[in-house]
């Protein structure tokens, strides 16, 4: 049985669903202009008795965020945990959600059993000057009240280029629709130091899953994070991008449980 939560933290209402079942709970986060519903497909494709909590990020889906509030996702997911009271938990972010688990696991180690890193992006990153002038160009159209160019500038990023092509095309196309946009005009993310200096002291066994189609951004931090421990394990999908909750959920569904399965 699945039920509805809200958290309250500090200028934010963290919404999720929890679905009840065994072992150590598994906390599904998802990416930018996302949603907990991203992850549908995977969940899908899941262990039935494994218990799953998924929630929208502050500021996204049905989470609410106070403007003008500094935060962190990576605290907020403290909060969370807490507000659950779950002492320990196995923690699975996608892209954004990967930089929020793998900050939340460098601060707070003893709170994680395992992580899993799906095409992650890391905290404090420097971009490309591509990647750079995309996003200025989406948030130039934001800021003048042109949502629906914005969201446009998106759905036509090179980072979506497989799943535009695969079965998750249709949802990834309703998730940018429903995206109000807000974070591309200004976001109160709190600024950190650079990720890539930390990864070192990544203890906790760690699945890394990539995509050979991934932008080189993305590409170089999963490569960053995989040479950085002896702790990571990785699998790189062959000819999928970014997205592979939705253009291979069963298969990393597969890997994800026999991953948490390991050393129960």
């Amino acid at each position: 049985m699945t039920q509805d939560f809200i958290i309250e933290t500090v200028g934010a209402s963290l919404t999720g669903s929890q679905r009840k079942g065994s072992g150590t709970p598994l906390v599904l986060v998802h990416g930018f202009g996302g949603s907990r519903h991203d992850w549908e497909p995977v969940e899908a494709a899941l262990p039935a008795d494994l218990t799953l909590i998924a929630y929208d990020q502050r500021g996204f889906g049905n989470s609410s965020h106070t403007p003008g509030q500094p935060y962190s996702h990576a605290e907020d997911l403290l909060a969370l945990l807490d507000g659950l009271e779950i002492a320990q938990a196995d923690l699975c972010g996608l892209s954004l959600g990967g930089g929020t688990v793998l900050n939340f696991a460098l601060d707070h180690p003893e709170r994680v059993r395992k992580l899993v890193l799906v095409s992650p992006l890391m905290v404090g990153w420097s971009w490309s000057m591509d990647w750079v002038e995309r996003w200025k160009a989406i948030g130039r159209a934001a800021r003048t009240g042109d949502i629906a160019a914005a969201r446009k500038l998106w759905w036509n990023h090179p980072l979506f280029e497989s799943t535009r092509e695969s079965c998750g095309a249709a949802k990834l196309r309703a998730g940018i629709e429903a995206f109000h946009g807000r974070q591309w005009i200004e976001d109160d993310h709190r600024p950190e130091l650079p990720e890539v200096d930390r990864l070192a002291d990544l203890a906790v066994p760690t699945l890394l899953l990539t995509g050979s189609r991934d932008t080189e951004d993305f590409r170089l931090m999963a490569d960053l994070i995989d040479a950085a421990s002896e702790h990571v394990t990785r699998i790189d999908h062959q000819e999928v991008g970014h997205l592979l909750n939705l253009e291979v959920p069963a298969q990393i569904a597969r890997e994800i449980a026999a991953f948490l399965v390991i050393g129960r």
